[in-house]
């Protein structure tokens, strides 16, 4: 169990296992989603040479191709695939061939800098966003997301496990996940956890987890924070949002060092790289 400081605990282990196990009880099934390919698109960079480019095929492109509806529209499908393959998105090819290490490191610098763009937007306001909590809420929601995706890709999928590990990086809490208690016994903003199959499931979880996690103002100071100068620079006007985005992309790379840390300490999980596996 934590200690906080002078002996007085304001928010207590108990509304803070609360609101993380309701925030990843929305990102598990937002992280599935990620791997889904409901356009079929992710599945045709299967069966294909993994050393020729994304922009490879160009050269059967003809000018009549535009005319013929079918075969641009596969053309256009055959891009897509590629895209995403280049990317390592989950769910294809490439993703299949990275093994558990690389998966990592993708969700903390790919998945989490994209989040640090959301979580930096509100900088443009200069000091005027400083004055609200969004941008720490984002950031929270955004580092927990991107914990729980890590801590899936070495075997950690067990809710209580998860709820424990995102109290020890992102609010400095040791607990006992035979302490969590079912998440409607506290009055926490809550959405529905089922994630409709929309565009974008992890930006909406992360606007979703945000809103959870204003239940527990007092530990969002807690998270990984970015540098103090990206902290100094993000009260300039325009400018801020440049170097929210740094600091935040920096801090979220902290969080995500924090938490291989501690899983590799806590869970026994195997964190040495897997043979990479050509996808059939």
């Amino acid at each position: 169990m934590s200690r906080p400081a002078h002996g007085v605990d304001p928010v207590g282990d108990a509304r803070v296992v609360a609101v993380l196990d309701h925030a990843a009880q929305l990102i598990n099934p937002a992280l599935d989603l990620v791997a889904a390919d409901p356009l079929g698109l992710k599945a045709r960079t299967f069966g294909r040479d993994p050393d020729l480019g994304w922009d490879a095929g160009f050269s059967d492109w003809s000018f009549a191709d535009l005319f013929e509806h079918h075969r641009l529209l596969e053309h256009l499908r055959d891009l897509a695939a590629r895209l995403l393959d280049a990317a390592c998105v989950p769910g294809t090819a490439a993703w299949a061939r990275a093994d558990r290490r690389s998966r990592a490191h993708w969700w903390v610098r790919r998945a989490g800098g994209w989040g640090a763009v959301v979580v930096a937007a509100p900088g443009v306001l200069g000091p005027l966003a400083k004055r609200l909590p969004l941008q720490d809420l984002l950031a929270v929601a955004n580092q927990a997301l991107m914990l729980v995706a890590v801590a899936r890709e070495f075997g950690v999928t067990d809710r209580g496990v998860q709820v424990e590990m995102l109290a020890a990086v992102l609010f400095r809490r040791e607990i006992d996940q035979r302490e969590i208690v079912p998440v409607h016994a506290l009055p926490i903003a809550r959405d529905d956890v089922a994630v409709p199959a929309r565009p974008f499931p992890t930006l909406r979880t992360v606007w979703a987890t945000s809103r959870a996690v204003r239940a527990i103002p007092d530990e969002l100071d807690k998270r990984p924070r970015p540098a103090a100068v990206y902290r100094w620079l993000g009260h300039l006007p325009l400018m801020g949002a440049l170097a929210d985005y740094a600091g935040e992309r920096g801090a979220a790379v902290a969080a995500g060092e924090s938490g291989r840390r501690w899983i590799e300490e806590n869970t026994g999980a195997e964190l040495v790289p897997e043979p990479a596996v050509r996808a059939p």
